[in-house]
């Protein structure tokens, strides 16, 4: 028996609806690679020198004051970046711009290995850095476009790449350059760079023609207000940079710290590597935790009462507990994956998330990259390590006002005219 021509219309349009389904699938699977993969490349510069920056020092030719200057370079290229990155977005898209990023993280990895001097290392650093902070400011929006119904999973599950990649390079860091050399310790990271831009390409590739049926690539409307208008902007880029300015402070001198106090280079990167270990407590939790909180304030003073365990513990008797300091101390950042979650759930649209991202990203890294060079300089000055830690004090209560402002339930867009 002959299909009447309504029959003939409904199966094709059913194979047609279908196929759509199925491409859009694809391409979020595609999506995800390239996400888990850029987020693993978007730490792996930072903890990857740390370990070795006396050892590196020693070879070329600079001081304690370069290391401090190196702590910094990281958060003023993030801060750079979180300001560039959303004009960059508008031009390229998000998915170019992602790409462009891994690519400058890769080349920047290589070459800075390849050269002799401090200025090269400095500069070729931060180019590397710098593809690392356009990735940073660059997925939370790609999050938000291609997974709205999963932001809280996929936000934890990227945040745990970046802290995978974190965690891994702080512990190999000096075993490999024992066995290899430090140039090769820190450039093999460059082939993660290259290797996460790969899926970047397949996914532009695959959207050609297709967007009409992909509703994930339909390009993003300009943002209609001003974000720095908005006291959540504000907020969350206190939360966030203060949380930097911490963290990056500890990743550049936990090492001298637990060094003073009689410990060995490998003993002290070790420690660092834990320190971000634990920061994969927090990325798998914190996500899950803010979406299911109407105001997670509490969280927040939780997490800077670990803060201050932590400083007074390394201040007083570093070598009596480390491990234990170092466990505490790596949970008070779980305000870091916090922000980076709360920049999708206090915005309605993929526009406000690249927006606040940027903003967020861009003030708070500028504020964060005093941090690290701030507190080798008031070390030197005084010998010791009180007053440096009583600035990182100082930084969490900087912190705890910004989230206040940043976790109350509105949402950007209705706050930034």
């Amino acid at each position: 028996m002959t299909a009447t021509l309504p029959e003939t219309e409904a199966r094709q349009e059913s194979v047609l609806v279908e196929r759509r389904r199925r491409a859009l699938t694809e391409g979020r699977l595609l999506v995800l690679t390239a996400i888990v993969m850029s987020a693993l490349t978007l730490r792996v510069a930072v903890t990857a020198y740390s370990p070795l920056a006396e050892r590196i020092g020693a070879e070329i030719g600079y001081g304690a004051a370069v290391v401090g200057v190196f702590g910094m370079i990281p958060t003023a290229m993030f801060a750079l970046s979180g300001l560039l990155t959303p004009v960059l977005a508008v031009r390229l898209g998000l998915e170019r711009t992602a790409l462009t990023a891994m690519l400058m993280a890769g080349a920047g990895m290589v070459l800075r290995v390849l050269m002799s001097g401090t200025a090269e290392l400095l500069v070729f650093s931060a180019l590397a850095l710098a593809g690392m902070g356009i990735g940073n400011v660059v997925i939370p929006p790609l999050v938000k476009r291609y997974f709205p119904d999963r932001l809280a999973v996929i936000s934890s599950l990227y945040i745990v790449m970046v802290q995978l990649g974190t965690v891994v390079p702080a512990f190999t860091a000096v075993p490999v350059a024992d066995a290899h050399g430090w140039r090769v310790s820190l450039g093999v990271w460059g082939v993660l760079g290259f290797a996460a831009a790969v899926p970047w390409l397949a996914v532009l590739r695959g959207r050609r023609g297709h967007d009409g049926a992909d509703r994930t690539a339909v390009p993003e409307q300009p943002p209609t207000g001003r974000v720095w208008r908005s006291p959540i902007a504000w907020g969350m880029a206190g939360m966030f940079g203060m949380t930097s300015l911490t963290t990056y402070a500890m990743f550049t001198w936990l090492p001298k710290i637990l060094s003073e106090a009689g410990a060995s280079a490998a003993y002290g990167g070790a420690m660092v590597g834990l320190f971000a270990v634990v920061g994969l407590v927090a990325a798998l939790t914190a996500p899950t935790v803010v979406a299911r909180f109407r105001n997670p304030f509490p969280v927040v003073v939780g997490c800077a009462v670990l803060f201050f365990i932590a400083f007074t513990g390394l201040l007083i008797a570093p070598m009596a507990a480390p491990i234990l300091w170092v466990v505490v101390l790596g949970l008070g950042p779980s305000t870091f994956p916090m922000a980076l979650t709360l920049i999708n759930l206090r915005t309605r649209t993929p526009a406000g998330s690249a927006a606040l991202s940027g903003f967020t990203q861009g003030v708070g890294y500028a504020v964060a990259c005093v941090g690290p060079l701030l507190f080798g300089v008031l070390h030197t000055a005084t010998g010791g390590w009180l007053v440096p830690f009583a600035l990182l004090g100082l930084a969490v209560l900087v912190l705890l006002a910004g989230a206040w402002q940043a976790c109350k339930p509105r949402l950007l867009e209705d706050t930034w005219n």
